[in-house]
């Protein structure tokens, strides 16, 4: 094909609604461990849409750079979907025509390419409309929920979109409440019962999907989360019966458990789920967070016996420690992008005393340049953590503090902000304590005043801190510039 043709044919490619055109900025993402994580669904899941896995799976294929691998997986989008769709609706090829157009784009082969954008406008043609098709906005939401959690609220748009076009369509009403519940559990945080919108939305979906286990996990959870355990063991166990030996089950299943200090019987589900699907980082990283539980309680324990550990007791210690670390290293072999398993790793090095690998690990994770706000708020507090009380450097633990703080966040997202506030005031207390006359222990206090739009309470401290250190130039400054806001 010649520059012109070449040209217009790449307009009309730029014009299809596909993995291509999407904008999937897989930053920090290794295609490799994100076709394993595909596989590994392909291989477990139950549900009639695995084409949409088999589409994902040939972009990540594009990525790698085996386009020839990337035809084949259409292929089988192709087939999964000519398999499940006795109506007919022709929407459903859509995305996956449109990946077609593309990869062969991609290897030169421009009429091949020419061909399935003329079957993508002739499908068009047949629905009478130009955009609004529900399938299409249903196969992004599931493949941006596949991609990860900066992608969750892009997503939620889509499945909103899809529902407001077929109100009733149980997938639709899958892809949004599961989406709405990692939004609100993202980082493990759970959603306060004043604006939990997933309860609803996951009882809605599991009345629509009775078969899907996975649902019925989330719903459990959430109900955990507002404090009705009791109730969500139902669903937990009618999804067990269910589904023994499904690791996307299982996986939930354990949370629900470990939240439930129930840290045993989440184990033996972890094992069973990891037994089947032995390289996957969520796997791992569930069973670390384990033996992290079970270090923390008996290390609580001891601590209440008021007693020293007996040789017994140390080794059980070190052995829950060191568990938790192989299984948190395990992680980052088979998932190098999950942020939070960097920290949870370099914590227990921490614990374990090896505090040349916890600086190591943390300053790897520093060094990311995609880290979202919540990401870098639990960084800076769990380093300047690790600053204060295994480093013993006051200083650099005021540092990364002061930069978790000042990153403005939702309330509900506040945790982290929270604590290192409360280390700056546990801190700038002992200094005045201890003298009466620190001047830092009052810029800290001002620092903190300021953060909180005190400005007056701010002004005051800073005027004590230069009383007892008037040639610091960085109070001057912070003083002025709160003179100046008013």
């Amino acid at each position: 094909m010649s520059g012109p043709s070449n040209g217009a044919l790449k307009m009309r490619l730029l014009q299809l609604k596909c993995h291509f055109t999407w904008k999937l900025t897989l930053d920090n993402t290794d295609p490799g461990e994100l076709v394993d994580r595909l596989y590994d669904q392909l291989t477990f899941l139950v549900t009639k849409n695995k084409y949409m896995v088999y589409n994902v799976l040939a972009y990540a294929m594009h990525l790698k750079g085996d386009n020839t691998k990337s035809i084949a997986n259409l292929e089988k989008a192709e087939e999964m979907i000519n398999e499940n769709n006795p109506d007919g609706t022709d929407q459903k090829y859509l995305v996956t025509y449109g990946n077609y157009a593309w990869v062969f784009y991609y290897l030169k082969q421009y009429e091949e390419s020419q061909k399935y954008i003329d079957k993508v406008e002739q499908i068009y043609k047949g629905l009478k409309v130009t955009s609004d098709i529900p399938e299409i906005y249903g196969e992004k939401g599931w493949s941006l929920l596949i991609l990860g959690g900066k992608f969750y609220e892009e997503a939620k748009q889509c499945f909103q979109k899809a529902m407001e076009l077929e109100p009733e369509d149980p997938e639709w009403i899958s892809g949004y409440a599961t989406t709405v519940y990692r939004l609100e559990n993202f980082n493990d945080r759970t959603c306060p019962a004043s604006g939990c919108k997933s309860l609803g939305l996951l009882k809605l979906a599991v009345e629509k999907n009775p078969n899907d286990t996975v649902l019925k996990a989330l719903l459990a959870l959430t109900l955990q989360n507002l404090h009705r355990t009791d109730e969500g063991i139902k669903y937990i166990e009618k999804a067990i019966e269910q589904a023994p030996n499904l690791p996307y089950l299982l996986r939930y299943v354990a949370k629900f458990y470990r939240r439930a200090s129930m840290i045993d019987k989440a184990l033996s589900h972890l094992e069973t789920a990891v037994g089947l699907i032995p390289t996957s980082g969520f796997l791992h990283h569930q069973i670390g967070l384990c033996y992290r539980s079970k270090y923390f309680i008996y290390k609580k324990q001891l601590r209440n016996r008021n007693m020293y550990s007996t040789r017994m007791d140390s080794k059980e210690v070190n052995d829950l420690i060191q568990n938790a670390i192989f299984h948190f290293e395990k992680v980052l072999e088979y998932k190098t992008s999950f942020v939070y398993a960097y920290v949870d790793l370099a914590n227990m090095y921490s614990e374990a005393k090896e505090y040349q690998k916890a600086e190591n690990t943390f300053q790897k994770i520093l060094a990311f340049t995609t880290l979202i706000d919540e990401e870098k708020q639990q960084i800076y507090y769990s380093y300047g953590s690790f600053k204060e009380y295994h480093m013993r450097s006051e200083s650099e633990a005021i540092d990364y503090y002061k930069k978790c703080v000042q990153i403005t966040s939702p309330k509900e997202e506040r945790e982290f902000s929270e604590k290192a506030l409360n280390a700056l005031k546990n801190i700038s207390s002992k200094k005045i304590m201890s003298n009466n006359h620190e001047a830092e222990g009052f810029a800290l206090f001002g620092f903190l005043h300021k953060i909180n739009g005190e400005r007056n309470d701010a002004i005051d401290c800073y005027e004590k801190a230069l009383r007892y250190d008037p040639h610091n130039e960085e109070y001057l400054s912070d003083l002025c510039e709160l003179k100046l806001m008013i």
